[in-house]
Order: structure tokens, then C-alpha cells, then sequence
């Protein structure tokens, strides 16, 4: 197979960008790296197209290696011609080489195999031949009677001269892709409870759907009622197509012996041909809902990881809890920690006029902005007390509700006790509230992003798969957004290109041994960080406060020269970038023209393009550019909630059949697809992200089931009023 090719045609793509990405890739580089840095190799494929790109490559790497295999292995029976040999080099999938590998792998014992063991296999060739003047079947199979053998009769010998058929037709890769296709087509997802009782899974107690139109996330449920052993779940498919389809290659009518074929093709399409395609088509089902899950948890990490940072404002993180208290950390501007306390204004304990003094005067002290507040046990509790706390002090301090989802795990973890040993566990869990609305990615990083819980269903996915597509999106955003390298973290520092865990800890270490860096070249002291890995990594970290002002902005080390010659055409100088009087040097460079500016500079005009850019805003922030979070400053209760209300509320999660909004009540409400907006769409997604700001209707509101159904369209909440 020609992968560039292939991949050239499937990404529809020019050569050149997958060749040069291919090979990119294959020098050791990361994909954040060539997204940046290469774009002229590339023509400017993005991050995410790249590592599709990679994923692909895989794969078709892997069918090339199988290929290889089972044409040795095929070769070394003597089997392998130019037939079987243009088959496996026109597969294009590892299921399809597995069908034309079948026969001639090594099985284990079969009935099929016990019976040519018996010397059947001249009688099943004979009956499978199916010849006009074949003999009678049982006097055929009257000649193999063997007692030594364990042919004790005619019907013995014929039954077992059947299993060898059934196994010739189960084996015959054209019939099963032809019944798998037309199964995939026709067939039905047939779905029954266990018990009366099917508890959250009642909906599909007696279900059925066709498998081409099953929709992912109702895959995803019935696999996880049938783990659960409540649902049990099947494939119904008409058996007379599978029928034709085996007769019109095995069967030939006229003969003796086509009663006996028949049989055993029933037999085979019952006990060895159907069972397989029902577990490959329920296994291909979960990898497509299992993909499909994943990229909408990867989008929704992304956004939630990319949310604006509440810069420079001290906020207090408050970590609900009834019998414990609640937990208390004031964190300054910076994420330090300045005072940590425990209040009681939650029942069973109820000291709120306590809890409020301990507050006020830790706002008044250190100058707190910003309330943050867990959304775990007593969470509306805390939140109904920070409202009346910040009514009562009237100074124009807000407050914002916080995914808890992770947090226990992170003040649990080693990283955790390594940076704050002087803190119990509950303590650095309101730390951590506190500097995830601070800054959410530098928060969030160091926490197992499956923890995080911004998905649907994400417990029952490939847990090497998720974890590489999460994994990828953390390196992305970090990427993107770049990293100070003097007050980064190690977790931080991890996710940047080129470094990892050990680089990481030795820059840190470099760093408290050395003071802070003032140059990006300092980093070739670091211990173990070579050439290649400063190539990787250096444009992705920033030195706000050093030497060269081009050490705080994403140009590269290696475009530095061209940097410095481009202010110069342009009549700037280093003065006029820290003063931010470049606003005008994208329209100089039009007015000289791109292409002409970027040859003399020996530069292509995507690099141009992005060195001006980053002279126009050094140390940027891509994240300020996203509208702000949604603070509030008083509560609503789910009870105060009426059919008709408008309110504004956070996206908190995407899922395949619509989106989670807090409206500010404690409990998120649901915008079902259909709710979203007056034409269609396939996915949630095409409209709504995490962390948008979104105007909603509420249609009905149910608080003993603490169930809030929300409308983005407004003429639904007017059509049914009138």
C-alpha cells in the first residue's frame, strides 16, 4: 500500500504537506512543534489534522506489518498465489486481511479439525463438490466407517464430512463481508431487561433499533446495562439474506449431495458465521460511539481548559462540606497561598454568624475580589452564604461556582503533598477550587484529565485511547497558550513540547539552584536537555522579565535573526515593541508586500506572519480574547424558577444529546439538541462549547427530581404561551 498515497486521498490533502508531516513526524518531532514551527513544510495543517494525520499513519503502518505477516505465513503452507496475493494487497482494513488470513490460520481444535483428524476431509470434498453424479451421501459415508477411528456409523462419517463444509463456508471472506454489510444495513439491536426492575436503564428494558441508525451515546448505555448485567443485548437479523448470499457461492442445486450442503451452510451461518459478525459489528458499533465520545470529551477539555484566567484578583476557594466544615484558602494574584481556615454556616453545625465574621475579616485583610466556590456536598449551602456575605459587605466582590470533578484526587496525590506538606488534604482541595478560576489550565494540568469530568460515558472507554486523546489535547492547550518558565509548575512544564516529567523536574531544579532564567538559552545548561529537545520546546516557554524581549513572545530562537532584521525594515526598534508601538507593522509589511518582505528575510510568509504578530503583543495570552466567565452576585433556588424565565448561564458540558447549562441554582439544566436552535444539527457541538455564555428559557422545572429542562429558542417558550 502507498500510505502517502492513502492518506494524500483520505485527508484530502496535497503530497507535499503529508509527505513533510510524515517525515517530520518520524525525525523525532512532536506534533505541537511542527503545527507551530513547520508550517511551510506543512502548509499550515493544524495540531489537530496533524495528529489525525498521525493516528492514521498508525494504523495503515500496522496493516502493512499484518500484510507482510500473513503473506509469510501464507507462503510457508505453499498457499500463496497472485489471486490471494492481490486480495491481501487491496485490503483496506485489518478486519478484511483477517477474513482472507482465516483459512489458513492455525485454529485451535475444531469439530472441523477433529473430523479431518478421522480422515473425513475426501468425503466433505466429495459431498462439497456437489457434482451431478454424485452417490447418495450416507452410502458414500458408509465407506469411512472406522471404529479405530471412532467412526462408528454412515451418519457419523456424514456429520462429521458436514463439519468440515461448515467450516470451508464459515472460512470464505466474501461471504462474511457480504453478510456483514448487509447486516450492518438491515440488521436490528435488539435490547431486553434482565428483570422487571431495570432501574435508570427502563427505557431500554424492551428495545430495539436499527444498527444504521443507532445513535452513539445509545450504544454506549446499552454496553454499559449489559456490563452491569441488566440488559442483554443481541443482533436480529434475517436469516434467509444470509442464506442467499451463502447459496449463491456454495450451493449447487441438481445434486445428491446439496440437501447435505445446505445443512452444513446452515450450520455454518448459525453456530460460526453469524456469532462472529454479530460480536464484530457490536465491536465496531462501540469503537465508532468509543471514538465519538472521546473527540466530544477532547473538545470539551480544550474549551474547559482554555477559559479565561480571573488575573490578578486574591480570591478566596471555598471548599463545601456539612459535618467537616467548609474549607477555606485565600490565594493572591499570583496562586499563593496567603491564609487557610475551616467555617461551619452548613448544617449540622449551622454557625454562619461565626463563619461571616471569619470571612469579612479575611476579605478585609487581604483585599479578597473573588469568591470560588466547589460544586460537591453542601455546595448551595456555601454558595446561599457567600451571597449573603458578599450583600452584606456591598464592595462589589463576585462569586463563581467551580468543578470540584478531580480535585479530591489531586489534594490526594503526591504532587499535591509535594507542594503544599504543610496542608491536609481538605485544605489543599480548597487551594486547588480557588486557582482553577484563577487560572484553569495551570490548575488543571496537574490533575488525570479522565478525573476531570467534562464528558459522557467516559469510564467505559478505551483507557489507553482516552488517555492519548486527552493527553493531547492538555499538550495542545499548554502549547498554545505557552508557559512562564520561571513560576511554572512541573506539571506545567511536562506538558510542553519537547520536555516531559524529567526535563521538567531538572528545570525546576536549575531554577531554584540558579534563580530565575533570564534567557530562553539558559535552558541548554539544564541538565539532560539537548539540542533537540531546546528545538522542541523553547517557543512554547516565556521569560516575561528577561534580556531579549523576543524571549517573552512565541517566535522561535531559530527566527530571532529574521525577528530582528524585520523591525528594522519596518523602522522599529526593540524600545517601540516593549512600548507597544508596533500596531502598524502587519500593514507595513502588506504595504511592501508579504511574499517580497518574507524573501528577504529568508523566512516563508506563514512564519512572517506569525513573528508579526507576536512583536505586535508580546507575552499575549490567547485565552484574553475569549469573552470572560460569568460571575454572579446573589442566588437564585431551584424553587424560584418559573416556565418563561430568561436567564444567562455557563455551558458546563456537551454531550451527544444536548448540553448541561448553570443557571446559577445549584443544579445544571438540560438544553436538549432539539432546544438548541430552529435548524438542524447532527451534534450539540456545531453550536455550543464549554464555558460559552448563553442566553436560555426554562420550560419546566421538577425540584423533587432536581430536573431543569431550558430552551435556546425563545419563539418556543412564546408558541406554547400563546
Amino acid at each position: 500500500m502507498d500510505i502517502i498515497k492513502t492518506l494524500t486521498e483520505e485527508f484530502s490533502l496535497k503530497a507535499f504537506q503529508v509527505e513533510n508531516a510524515v517525515k517530520l513526524i518520524d525525525d523525532g518531532n512532536t506534533i505541537p512543534f511542527i503545527a507551530r514551527y513547520r508550517k511551510e513544510a506543512t502548509g499550515s495543517l493544524d495540531d489537530q489534522v496533524l495528529r489525525e494525520l498521525y493516528e492514521r499513519l498508525c494504523y495503515l503502518r500496522n496493516m502493512d506489518e499484518t500484510r507482510e505477516k500473513i503473506k509469510t505465513a501464507i507462503k510457508e503452507q505453499g498457499a500463496l498465489n497472485e489471486v490471494l496475493l492481490e486480495k491481501i494487497d487491496s485490503a483496506c482494513t485489518l478486519t478484511e486481511l483477517d477474513d482472507i488470513y482465516r483459512p489458513y490460520k492455525k485454529k485451535r481444535k475444531t469439530r472441523a479439525s477433529v473430523a479431518k483428524e478421522k480422515g473425513l476431509k475426501p468425503l466433505a470434498d466429495l459431498l462439497y463438490e456437489q457434482a451431478p453424479d454424485c452417490p447418495d451421501p450416507l452410502t458414500a459415508a458408509a465407506e469411512y466407517i472406522n471404529e479405530e477411528l471412532s467412526v462408528g456409523s454412515a451418519e457419523d462419517a456424514l456429520n462429521g464430512a458436514k463439519d468440515i463444509i461448515a467450516e470451508i463456508i464459515s472460512d470464505d471472506a466474501e461471504v462474511r463481508r457480504r453478510i456483514r454489510f448487509v447486516c450492518a444495513a438491515h440488521g436490528i439491536i435488539s435490547v431486553k431487561a434482565t428483570s422487571e426492575d431495570a432501574g435508570v436503564y427502563d427505557m431500554y428494558k424492551d428495545y430495539s433499533e436499527p444498527i444504521s441508525k443507532i445513535a452513539d451515546h445509545r450504544i454506549l448505555a446499552i454496553n454499559r446495562g449489559e456490563k452491569e448485567g441488566v440488559l442483554k443485548v443481541g443482533i436480529d437479523f434475517d436469516r434467509g439474506k444470509a442464506m442467499f448470499i451463502i447459496g449463491k457461492t456454495h450451493i449447487k442445486e441438481g445434486s445428491a449431495a446439496t440437501e447435505t450442503v445446505r445443512s452444513a451452510a446452515e450450520d455454518a451461518y448459525t453456530r460460526l458465521i453469524f456469532p462472529s459478525i454479530e460480536r464484530e459489528i457490536r465491536s465496531e458499533l462501540t469503537e465508532r460511539a468509543s471514538n465519538s465520545a472521546i473527540k466530544v470529551f477532547s473538545s470539551n477539555l480544550k474549551q474547559l481548559l482554555m477559559q479565561p484566567p480571573v488575573k490578578n484578583a486574591v480570591t478566596i476557594g471555598l471548599d463545601p462540606g456539612y459535618r467537616t466544615g467548609c474549607k477555606v484558602a485565600v490565594i493572591d494574584g499570583t496562586g499563593k497561598v496567603l491564609d487557610t481556615g475551616v467555617i461551619y454556616p452548613a448544617p449540622p453545625h449551622s454557625k454562619t454568624e461565626e463563619a461571616k465574621k471569619i470571612i469579612k475579616n479575611m476579605v478585609k485583610k487581604y483585599g479578597v475580589r473573588i469568591f470560588a466556590i466547589g460544586n460537591g456536598t453542601a455546595s448551595h449551602e456555601t454558595e446561599v452564604f457567600a451571597a449573603e456575605v458578599i450583600r452584606e459587605l456591598d464592595c462589589g466582590i463576585s462569586y463563581m461556582v467551580v468543578s470540584e470533578a478531580g480535585a479530591s484526587v489531586y489534594s490526594a496525590s503526591k504532587t499535591a503533598a509535594e507542594e503544599f506538606p504543610e496542608y491536609d488534604v481538605s485544605l489543599r482541595s480548597a487551594v486547588s477550587i480557588a486557582r482553577r478560576l484563577q487560572d484553569p489550565l495551570a490548575e488543571l494540568v496537574k490533575i488525570d484529565p479522565k478525573a476531570i469530568g467534562v464528558g459522557q460515558y467516559q469510564h467505559d472507554m478505551p483507557p489507553s485511547q482516552l488517555s492519548t486523546a486527552l493527553t493531547g489535547v492538555v499538550e495542545a492547550c499548554v502549547n498554545s497558550v505557552g508557559v512562564d518558565l520561571n513560576t511554572a509548575s512541573v506539571q506545567l512544564l511536562s506538558c510542553v513540547s519537547g520536555l516531559g516529567p524529567a526535563l521538567a523536574k531538572n528545570i525546576v531544579s536549575y531554577r531554584e539552584e540558579n534563580g530565575k532564567f533570564t534567557l530562553r538559552t539558559q535552558l541548554k545548561k539544564v541538565s539532560k536537555l539537548g539540542p533537540k529537545a531546546f528545538e522542541q520546546c523553547a517557543g512554547f516557554l516565556r521569560i516575561s522579565d528577561g534580556k531579549n524581549l523576543l524571549d517573552n513572545t512565541g517566535v522561535h530562537p531559530e527566527s530571532y535573526p529574521a525577528a530582528e532584521r524585520l523591525l528594522n525594515l519596518c523602522g522599529y526598534t526593540d524600545d517601540d515593541v516593549k512600548c507597544g508601538r508596533v500596531a502598524e507593522l502587519e500593514a507595513r509589511i502588506y504595504e511592501k508586500g508579504e511574499t517580497a518582505v518574507a524573501n528577504e528575510l529568508g523566512i516563508g510568509v506563514p512564519t512572517l506572519i506569525d513573528i508579526a504578530k507576536e512583536l505586535m503583543r508580546p507575552g499575549r495570552d490567547p485565552r484574553d480574547e475569549l469573552p470572560p466567565p460569568l460571575l454572579r452576585h446573589d442566588i437564585m433556588s431551584i424553587e424560584d424558577l418559573k416556565p418563561g424565565m430568561q436567564l444567562t448561564g455557563t455551558v458546563r458540558n456537551v454531550i451527544d444529546f444536548g448540553a448541561f447549562v448553570d443557571i446559577g441554582v445549584h443544579q445544571d439544566g438540560l438544553v436538549h439538541i432539539s432546544q438548541i436552535t430552529d435548524r438542524f444539527i447532527k451534534h450539540p457541538s456545531e453550536v455550543l462549547k464549554v464555558g460559552d455564555i448563553v442566553k436560555v428559557w426554562v420550560i419546566s422545572c421538577e425540584p423533587a427530581k432536581n430536573r431543569i429542562s431550558l430552551t435556546m429558542r425563545k419563539e418556543k417558550i412564546f408558541n406554547e404561551k400563546e
